[in-house]
């Protein structure tokens, strides 16, 4: 039962840190309407990316 748990929030993690890759353009004019969003951009890209990977690594040492 705690794997199928933690299975789940492993898949919502890495749902958010997906959806932070694709939409980081979008989310970086929400958040920061003035400025260089072209660097803002690339940080929220890449921290969805390390999102996503630690959402994989908890779903690989859970099973």
């Amino acid at each position: 039962m705690i794997q199928v748990i933690l299975n789940l929030i492993a898949v919502i993690i890495i749902l958010v840190g997906t959806i932070s890759i694709f939409e980081a353009r979008n989310i970086s004019k929400k958040l920061f309407g003035f400025g260089d969003q072209n660097s803002s951009t690339a940080i929220l890209k890449i921290v969805g990316f390390i999102i996503s990977i630690i959402g994989l690594i908890i779903i690989k040492i859970n099973i």
